[in-house]
């Protein structure tokens, strides 16, 4: 009875607002939880910056059409499905995020959702729930299921925390540094490696 459970970005497919910061030429959206660990800020951030070039949800959906999962994400996720429950625990939203489901053979995703006006302007988002990670995690464990939680960020971090094993996916120095107390992998081979040693373990 022991479900992973896995951020998206980062982990199985780009970052999102980076590819789309790069195919637009709008270098602030580049700024994702790596920098900025507070959400709310980010996201207000973002809907400002959109709003100020007069892109709205359609221009972020055409570029997430033309992306696809990060090499060996997809065989992955095969690999995990017959030997773990496996649900995608993610700070993006269902309208940016199906695109990339269909690809990844739609795993279980717990996410947020946007609010687009009449023109398809982004005015707004709505989280699930606060904290949705690790709250998702306390009530998998509430249902005695042993987690398995591995991310790349600091949005991650509660999350793996809250895990019976927590595991780091190739995330930037800062994060390293600031959680040594979770082993970190750097590719699909050494994740799968340390996901069956936690599965020993816990």
């Amino acid at each position: 009875m022991q479900i992973v459970c896995l951020d998206l970005e980062g982990v199985l497919v780009p970052e999102i607002w980076i590819e789309f910061a790069e195919r637009t030429g709008i270098p602030e959206l580049r700024r994702t939880t790596r920098e900025e660990p507070n959400y709310d800020v980010l996201m207000q951030y973002r809907l400002g910056i959109l709003k100020q070039h007069g892109l709205g949800l359609p221009d972020i959906q055409k570029v997430i059409a033309e992306m696809g999962p990060l090499p060996g994400a997809k065989e992955f996720v095969e690999w995990l499905r017959p030997r773990f429950q496996v649900v995608i625990l993610s700070d993006t939203f269902y309208e940016f995020a199906m695109p990339l489901m269909q690809q990844l053979g739609f795993p279980t995703l717990f996410c947020h959702k946007l609010e687009a006006d009449a023109q398809g302007f982004l005015v707004n988002y709505h989280l699930r729930m606060p904290n949705q990670k690790q709250e998702a995690v306390k009530r998998f464990k509430e249902l005695n299921f042993k987690v398995i939680a591995s991310g790349d960020s600091y949005n991650d971090t509660t999350m793996l925390g809250e895990a019976h094993a927590g595991i780091l996916f190739c995330p930037p120095e800062n994060v390293i540094r600031e959680f040594p107390q979770f082993p970190v992998v750097k590719d699909y081979e050494a994740l799968k490696g340390e996901i069956l040693k936690a599965s020993e373990r816990i």
